[in-house]
């Protein structure tokens, strides 16, 4: 394998990893529930998206043939994961769930 490749595959690797850490950071860090969601729809998506990028780019690389399986997985992901958060953003809205004081501001309101 050429260090070309390898420098790609260890770029998307870092940055994968360091979009899902942020991600995950955010799940544990943000004060409620409505901004805990942008954790793990928004930077862990972009995160394990990389991840399957350079896992896709190895395979191809190696000579085992493009991953299918890999793809498949990372278009399920970015299909599922804006719908399951809209879902759980409308039922905690539907259920009554507080927001953090400051955090519910609606920028046309001002």
């Amino acid at each position: 394998m050429s260090p070309i490749v390898e420098t790609i595959i260890a770029a998307m690797l870092l940055l994968g990893g360091a979009f899902t850490l942020v991600g995950a950071i955010g799940l544990a860090r943000l004060p409620d529930f409505f901004t805990r969601l942008h954790g793990p729809t928004k930077a862990t998506t972009v995160g394990v998206g990389a991840i399957m990028l350079s896992s896709v780019v190895y395979f191809s690389v190696v000579g085992e043939g493009i991953g299918i399986a890999e793809i498949l997985i990372t278009v399920f992901l970015f299909m599922t994961a804006p719908v399951s958060a809209n879902i759980l953003a409308k039922a905690a809205m539907h259920m009554g769930v507080r927001t953090m004081e400051g955090t519910e501001g609606k920028p046309w309101d001002q």
